[in-house]
């Protein structure tokens, strides 16, 4: 069996399609079908249905993934174990986190990591939607759950909290709510019901049972600028509300609680600049664990 194979095989199952395969990989539709056809004969089984939408594993392929995902893991230890411990950190990690953390907390720390390991290249994808590790959309993501399926390793990094704020100019001109009661008589900013990523971000009638936003943006840093802009009171993530001094706190209802994971796949677990990262972000975050609650 050919590495070259398996690791084509890897690209197509998780990109979906041979075509998608073939540009991640660089090479030509046909050489990926060729490659794919050579490895299907070694194993004597079909590992791909080539529908009309692109590439399906059949059960054979979705047994051999899990194979191919443990040769590669080796091939990744391998490599990182020959460069050896003294060389310094190289190569390119993107991170995906909600655009929240990746923008008011991790972009203005990762200067210092990069400074750190001039070879080391970052890629900060900070937009509010979910990545999946084992398709390598990221090497490492920040999430608002714990991941449950998957070769995954996660660890929690914090808890944070959101709560109701308005701009001051907001509180002047048409003054507070002074009960829950209230709220609904104030123009709410809310996020896109149909959009969010995860059921815990979901949290819209933990605040009131008939919020009705009437201005939804789909991304909390868009929320904290509408708010921050006088548009109307909203739920913000409270350490991003507290670097906008405009802003004050609508304390008719105690803020609620969620947190952050950060979470990896397992088959990147050896490699030196994915470890650099993670351990980067964790102490960048208990340095400053006060300002998420």
């Amino acid at each position: 069996m050919n590495w070259d194979d398996v690791r084509v095989f890897l690209a197509v199952a998780r990109a979906g399609q041979i075509l998608g395969a073939a540009r991640r990989l660089e090479l030509n539709h046909a050489t990926v079908s060729r490659r794919i056809a050579t490895l299907e004969d070694a194993l004597r089984a079909k590992l791909f249905r080539r529908l009309t939408t692109g590439s399906e594993l059949t059960r054979a392929g979705q047994r051999f993934l899990e194979i191919a995902e443990r040769m590669e893991a080796d091939v990744i230890a391998a490599r990182s174990a020959v460069a050896g411990e003294g060389d310094d950190i190289s190569g390119t990690v993107r991170i995906g986190a909600p655009d929240g953390f990746g923008v008011a907390f991790l972009a203005r720390h990762l200067g210092e990591l990069t400074a750190q390991h001039r070879e080391l290249t970052i890629q900060l994808v900070p937009v509010p939607r979910s990545f999946s590790l084992s398709r390598r959309e990221a090497d490492i993501v920040i999430t608002v759950e714990r991941p449950t399926e998957g070769r995954l390793v996660a660890g929690k990094l914090v808890d944070y909290s959101l709560g109701l704020f308005a701009s001051r100019s907001y509180a002047d001109e048409h003054g507070l709510p002074k009960s829950a009661a209230e709220l609904s008589g104030h123009p709410l900013i809310g996020y896109v019901p149909d959009l969010i990523v995860s059921p815990s971000l979901d949290y819209e009638a933990e605040f009131s049972a008939d919020w009705r936003s009437s201005f939804a943006i789909s991304s909390a840093l868009g929320q904290a600028e509408a708010v921050r802009s006088g548009a109307g009171i909203g739920i913000l993530h409270t350490f991003v509300a507290r670097s906008m001094p405009e802003l004050v706190p609508v304390e008719i209802i105690a803020p609620i609680r969620r947190a952050y994971w950060l979470v990896y796949h397992e088959t990147v677990r050896p490699l030196r600049r994915v470890q650099t990262v993670a351990s980067f972000i964790s102490k960048a975050v208990e340095r400053e664990r006060a300002l998420f609650l």
